[in-house]
């Protein structure tokens, strides 16, 4: 069985699955919770994203989860890596759409104002959920995986210029692959 988890009822596309919530702390708790209800075989999240030299309107698979809010002095997890199957079985599925970390933030723009992004000119990819949702699985034992569909460039601050609608019809059209993909 596959958990299809999405920030919000609209990014599920009429799909039944769990709507964490907005940001990775409500992220984490929802799904958290969730696996701890019920056995699952993986965690297929999916959702919208912002993106550096990534085309509006194509699709991402996530390698990784990179939480670009968390700063310490000492060690602490900031990563988790997709399950690499799963990665493998999506690209597959997905044929031309791009493999690459999906940075998380619980502020719009906070990977691109990260220590880490700032003499970066690579692509980056922006989403709000992905390293919640990745760690709850990876500390439940549940492999996982993150798929974005890129609404916007990164820094646009005219939201009327983002095109959530058409992202939101890729996502839609891949997601029955996406799912089929995950359960094989």
């Amino acid at each position: 069985m596959i958990l299809l988890v999405a920030a919000t009822d609209r990014e599920l596309c009429g799909h039944d699955g769990l709507v964490c919530g907005v940001g990775p702390v409500e992220a984490a708790a929802a799904t958290a919770r969730t696996l701890a209800l019920r056995s699952f075989d993986a965690v297929l999240h999916v959702g919208l994203a912002g993106a550096r030299g990534v085309p509006v309107g194509s699709l991402v698979v996530g390698t990784e989860a990179v939480y670009c809010d968390l700063s310490a002095e000492w060690p602490v997890v900031e990563r988790v890596a997709a399950d690499p199957g799963l990665v493998a079985a999506v690209a597959a599925a997905l044929a031309a759409e791009s493999q690459t970390p999906i940075h998380t933030s619980a502020t719009v723009g906070g990977a691109r104002k990260s220590p880490r992004d700032r003499v970066s000119h690579a692509p980056l990819v922006e989403a709000m959920e992905g390293f919640g949702v990745l760690r709850a699985a990876e500390l439940a034992g549940v492999p996982a995986v993150e798929v974005r569909a890129i609404s916007n460039e990164l820094g646009e601050p005219d939201r009327a210029k983002w095109n959530l609608t058409g992202a939101l019809e890729a996502l839609e059209d891949a997601l029955p692959t996406l799912v089929t993909a995950v359960s094989a």
